[in-house]
């Protein structure tokens, strides 16, 4: 804290958090030391100032067939400099020059789901996440690349085979499905006996 003059009876505080509660003591000091500090001020809160700090973690994927699924670390209370504190998503096909604009207006949201039938499955898209308050719109977040939901694959293995190993036991192999953006990711496959 800055010193101040022994005849001056009142100081400017700067460089602190906006919407946020303090309170605040003084203390005298002279050549032989620092004295007791007076009682605590009345609590008094800084005036409200727009969001500076944009959510973190941006990211997503997953869902199901026709969404995209957009996810972030909320942002902490004393860095909402503010009533009224929501966040801004913005997302856009990869390639795409027109950004798709969503506010949500909780302050604990932590995701946001787009809906749309119109969605390839596994298409890239860019994504950012700004927040905002009653004082006006704040940060954004950097790009993302967050994919759109898979769809569960359409075609079948091919070149099943079974070979009889013992009273008991067949072995059955199939060549695997190559991935690509219609069939998704492979997490595992079923083999049934009819």
């Amino acid at each position: 804290p800055e010193v101040v003059n022994g005849r001056t009876h009142k100081a400017t505080v700067v460089d602190l958090s906006p919407w946020v509660e303090y309170e605040f003591r003084v203390v005298a000091s002279n050549s032989v030391g620092i004295g007791e500090p007076s009682r605590p001020s009345a609590l008094l809160k800084t005036k409200a100032a727009v969001p500076v700090v944009a959510p973190t973690n941006v990211s997503g994927g997953g869902g199901s067939r026709s969404e995209l699924v957009i996810t972030w670390e909320p942002v902490p209370e004393e860095l909402q400099n503010g009533e009224g504190f929501g966040y801004i998503i913005m997302f856009r096909p990869l390639g795409s020059t027109t950004w798709i604009k969503a506010v949500v207006a909780s302050v604990e949201a932590s995701k946001y789901v787009y809906r749309n039938e119109s969605i390839t499955p596994l298409s890239p898209f860019e994504v950012k996440v700004g927040v905002y308050n009653n004082e006006g719109e704040g940060t954004l977040s950097s790009i993302t690349i967050v994919y759109s939901g898979e769809d569960e694959p359409q075609i079948a293995p091919a070149g099943a085979s079974a070979l009889s190993v013992s009273a008991m036991e067949v072995e059955v192999s199939w060549q695997p499905i190559a991935w690509n953006r219609h069939t998704g990711r492979v997490l595992g496959y079923e083999v049934r006996q009819l």
